[in-house]
């Protein structure tokens, strides 16, 4: 059976992980985007070192957690397209407030923070938040 969002999947099950106090999460069904919002969710450390293991079944992913350091990740379901002018609206609705936490968008450039998609530009489509 396959997954329908391995994106939400993966978030959520980070999420969950995080609430219990687990050390590390174990990612099935992940793809190269996912590597992606992983690496911009590291880069703004909320999110430890991950890795690839390949298996005899399929890939998975190992990610360790960071202890204190994410309060809440999650997919944007559906998947808004958004112009420039309009970040600011989103950033309201998903961020508890100004500059605490980023949405990830997924611009033609590649995934980006809202952030750097402003700086750049650029709208695209909205994929996830943290803070």
């Amino acid at each position: 059976m396959s997954m329908n969002d391995p994106i939400a999947s993966a978030l959520s099950k980070i999420d969950t992980a995080v609430k219990r106090g687990k050390n590390q999460v174990v990612i099935y069904g992940h793809s190269q985007q996912l590597k992606t919002i992983f690496s911009l969710l590291q880069e703004h450390q909320y999110l430890g070192s991950f890795e690839e293991m390949i298996d005899r079944k399929g890939n998975y992913l190992i990610v360790n957690l960071l202890h204190g350091s994410l309060n809440k990740v999650g997919a944007i379901k559906p998947r808004y397209p958004v112009k420039v002018v309009e970040l600011e609206k989103f950033e309201k609705r998903y961020l508890p407030s100004k500059d605490f936490g980023f949405l990830i968008v997924s611009t033609s450039k590649g995934m980006m923070t809202n952030a750097h998609a402003r700086k750049a530009g650029l709208g695209g489509v909205l994929v996830a938040y943290c803070y």
